[in-house]
């Protein structure tokens, strides 16, 4: 690779080093601004991992970031895929595309149970990191025998990643929302269930009655939001599938 023609956001995103120096090393490279930066956003949240907030942390100056990360857009990117990590060595297998992609799914969901913060950080543009292109390169390993084309491959993977995206930022919601309360989930959902119950008309809202109606917000149990995350991601499973055998 020409490694002069690579622009020098990329270089940072791919630790590709620069010109090498002698001497001592340099007190701050790319890594430590980083890790300070996500350390920052898992314990605090995203907004709290600014620059003038990261080089406080590392003991720098602002101005000392901006060689390992030129702009706070930047910094987000670097952090994003540094968060998001290596593939695990349990995409590695073979065996059925669903069951793989569906255990792709639920390994990204697991490292936006591990950095929330990715879920709500906006997104920019495709993966460009050497960690998400990883993952976006395992989930398009999953599909290498169904058939289907690269726009079809790429359609199904990002449909799914939108989707375990998607529904952590509805999680991170409602735990906001119970937090506030006090309640846990059952609670809530039985709260809500019965407040609606009082609420919803059968001659307005006939359908939507019949449900408060039923016990649906009564039968809650822990392993509700798993439940609800495996139903949606089938549903989306059930549609690859259909895309396979057309």
């Amino acid at each position: 690779m020409d490694e002069t023609a690579v622009p020098d956001e990329l270089a940072r995103l791919w630790r590709i080093a620069s010109e090498s120096r002698l001497g001592r090393p340099a007190k701050l490279d790319v890594g430590r601004v980083v890790d300070a930066a996500v350390a920052l956003a898992d314990r605090e949240g995203l907004a709290a991992a600014t620059l003038p907030k990261v080089a406080e942390s590392l003991g720098v100056t602002k101005m000392s970031l901006y060689r390992h990360a030129g702009s706070k857009d930047e910094l987000l990117a670097l952090m994003q895929d540094a968060a998001a990590g290596p593939v695990p060595s349990s995409l590695d297998g073979t065996g059925p595309w669903r069951e793989r992609l569906r255990l792709w799914a639920n390994e990204q969901r697991a490292v936006l149970a591990r950095h929330p913060w990715i879920a709500t950080a906006p997104v920019s543009g495709p993966p460009r990191g050497p960690n998400l292109i990883g993952w976006f390169d395992a989930g398009l390993r999953t599909l290498r025998l169904t058939g289907l084309d690269w726009g079809a491959k790429v359609g199904a993977v990002m449909l799914v990643g939108e989707y375990v995206r998607g529904n952590a930022q509805l999680a991170q919601g409602l735990e906001a929302a119970r937090s506030d309360t006090g309640q846990d989930q059952a609670a809530a959902e039985q709260a809500y269930g019965r407040a609606m119950a009082a609420l919803v008309s059968p001659e307005r809202f006939p359908d939507a009655a019949a449900l408060f109606a039923s016990a649906t917000f009564e039968d809650t149990g822990a392993d509700t939001a798993q439940h609800d995350f495996d139903f949606g991601l089938d549903l989306i499973l059930d549609g690859v599938a259909a895309a396979i055998e057309g």
